[in-house]
């Protein structure tokens, strides 16, 4: 019978160096773990409460490198897998108007965790898809933890859960996380993702000017050529045409994403911008 079994804290705080670049640059440290599990979520969804059920209360808690915000690890073991969960700050959106929208963007794109469990609050379901659409255009490794089950049904609210597995393509798990219940469902889903076993697909907005449309590829393929490996072109893109400064600012520096010739960036990047978007000569 497959159980989970929490680590103890001090394997998140003392295992050595791991050679992984780009979670290392992000501070996460991942030997002796078999994958890394994002945990992604608006505020008041019960996140925190999801994060303690799966770890057993056994976390690490630091600071993200070179910044203010705290960051909460721990670990369990699943089906002879042991598992690393990274709780990510509770954001609304990975537009990087934040410091905290911009920890949780970067993780989840050059990080690339092996799944990303995004928690909704099922009583808000709306508002709560804003940001899994975002991360769903991201990565195509993810669960959603349907919390507040409870509480929808309490307002009249039904969620067709096999529906939105449909329309999200990943698979969606319903729960009441403060008293267990889909705890045991949400791990299955994730140790399926994990192992490719669950066909997962990956959205792309579609836009309906085709001149953003084909910006947005034209630009993708120049910054696949440029840099090939840098994970998720298509969002990078995206971000680039709507001006997102940090985003510059990482393919300048060369800082994350595992992008070399960072002096090189600034100037590429502006050059490619200016020549999808028809300026210049």
């Amino acid at each position: 019978m497959t159980q989970t079994e929490s680590l103890p804290t001090a394997y998140c705080a003392t295992c050595p160096a791991f050679n992984n670049a780009q979670l290392r640059k992000l501070g996460i440290n991942t030997e002796d773990w078999d994958y890394v599990v994002a945990l992604a979520g608006n505020p008041n969804t019960g996140k925190s409460t999801v994060f303690n059920a799966l770890t057993g209360l056994r976390q690490h808690v630091g600071n993200w490198p070179g910044k203010t915000v705290a960051r909460a690890e721990g670990g369990f073991r699943y089906d002879d897998a042991n598992y690393k969960l990274v709780d990510l700050p509770g954001t609304y959106s990975l537009l990087s108007t934040s410091v905290d929208e911009e920890i949780a963007r970067d993780f989840i794109l050059f990080g690339q965790p092996d799944v990303t469990i995004v928690v909704v609050d099922a009583t808000r379901l709306e508002r709560n898809l804003n940001l899994c659409l975002q991360i769903l255009e991201i990565t195509d490794h993810a669960v959603v933890a349907l919390n507040l089950m409870d509480e929808a049904e309490r307002h009249g609210l039904k969620v067709d859960e096999r529906h939105l597995i449909r329309e999200l393509g990943v698979p969606v798990v319903p729960m009441v996380a403060r008293r267990g219940e889909g705890i045991p469902e949400l791990l299955g889903a994730v140790h399926q993702v994990a192992r490719g076993e669950f066909a997962v697909r990956q959205h792309h907005i579609r836009y309906r000017d085709p001149q953003i449309e084909k910006a947005v590829n034209q630009l993708a393929a120049q910054l696949e050529s440029q840099f090939p490996t840098l994970p998720n072109a298509h969002w990078v893109a995206l971000r680039l045409l709507e001006g997102d400064e940090s985003i510059e600012s990482a393919l300048q520096e060369g800082t994350l994403g595992d992008l070399q010739r960072g002096e090189q960036i600034k100037s590429q990047s502006e050059r490619m911008v200016m020549g999808v978007a028809g300026y210049g000569d």
